[in-house]
């Protein structure tokens, strides 16, 4: 028997559905974006303040996101749905974005998706990406580290480091001209005491740049000046040594997850926001990156994505499947089972 016509199937749908909810459908798609966005936000409350941990308010983040989006023009074009489960995932993780915490960005992307028909399509949507201070925060949470932290070292720092049996780590910035900076540093005290520390120079950070397609599509399209790797290289390199520490560091679930939308981003690969219900999603696998569209255009930006210092790739991704162990940005596989 031959698969029914979903596009009839769908109109079927609409006309054996209740009046009410017919009208309230008609109601909704007919608000402006503002709009749209403060409804379904505000029908999502009680959900969202379920996610939320205990010190942040429902209220509080739904006001920060309706300012993200005013703010930020370009969000307003995206799907509004891809939205809303941004807000979503951003209240499991008990991130507030686009504050001046910079702890989290919502950034618009242009994905290619196909449709129920099969028929491929260009979806603005949004996509989550989690800074620096984002994931110091939540490695902070787990209750497992006293304090994280990650710097730049400098050629005229004092800087010295030792692997071995007697590790060591010394650092004292240099009080005039530091000179270039030439590798990055992340250091966690533990709760049951000692340190864990990881050191990256800088030609390996600039491999993890070169590596990540969301830079290549800013090369390619000539749009580096923009990109958070040239104009915010010291931040980038901070979360990316951050990232490789925390491999080896005992953290909550909310980290893992926050480290798998931003491997998602990263990679330019879709989240899937409009689809969110709620649920931790484990590590995307390396293997299935998402073939970039070499014709593809560059995402919707504005001031305040390229100002952002988290990852904001000029990418677009293809939807597929999420399995359990992905490639991170530092070129090194994260198991997140």
């Amino acid at each position: 028997m031959s698969a029914p016509n979903t596009a009839a199937a769908r109109l079927r749908d609409v006309a054996t559905a209740p009046a009410d909810v017919v009208a309230e459908k008609e109601r909704v798609a007919s608000m402006k974006p503002k709009e749209q966005i403060s409804y379904l936000l505000a029908q999502r409350k009680g959900e969202i303040q379920k996610m939320l941990p205990a010190k942040m308010n429902a209220e509080r983040l739904l006001k920060v996101a309706q300012i993200a989006a005013t703010t930020t023009p370009a969000l307003l074009k995206c799907d509004v749905a891809s939205l809303v489960g941004a807000i979503g995932q951003c209240a499991q993780m008990g991130l507030e974005p686009n504050t001046v915490l910079g702890h989290a960005y919502l950034v618009p992307f242009n994905t290619k998706r196909k449709d129920a028909d099969g028929n491929e399509r260009w979806v603005n949507s949004v996509q989550v990406i989690v800074g620096y201070k984002g994931l110091i925060d939540l490695a902070r949470r787990s209750g497992q580290i006293v304090s994280i932290a990650a710097h730049e070292v400098c050629k005229n720092d004092h800087f010295d480091l030792v692997y071995g049996l007697d590790e060591k780590l010394v650092h004292t910035p240099a009080m005039g001209e530091r000179g270039d900076v030439i590798g990055f540093y992340a250091v966690a005290k533990l709760v049951g005491g000692g340190y864990a520390f990881e050191f990256m120079s800088r030609l390996q950070v600039e491999t993890v740049r070169d590596g990540s397609q969301g830079w290549q599509q800013a090369v390619k399209f000539k749009k580096q000046a923009v990109h958070p790797w040239q104009a915010h290289f010291i931040e980038m390199g901070r979360k990316t040594v951050i990232r490789r520490l925390a491999k080896y560091l005992p953290l909550s679930i909310e980290f893992q997850h926050a480290a798998t939308l931003d491997e998602q981003a990263a990679s330019g690969r879709d989240q899937h926001n409009d689809a969110f219900d709620g649920e931790f999603v484990p590590m995307g696998s390396s293997d299935e990156t998402g073939a970039m569209d070499d014709d593809a255009p560059p995402a919707l930006t504005d001031d305040r994505a390229a100002q952002a210092e988290a990852a904001v790739p000029q990418t677009v991704a293809k939807p597929e499947k999420v399995p359990a162990v992905a490639q991170d940005d530092d070129g090194s596989g994260m198991s997140m089972d």
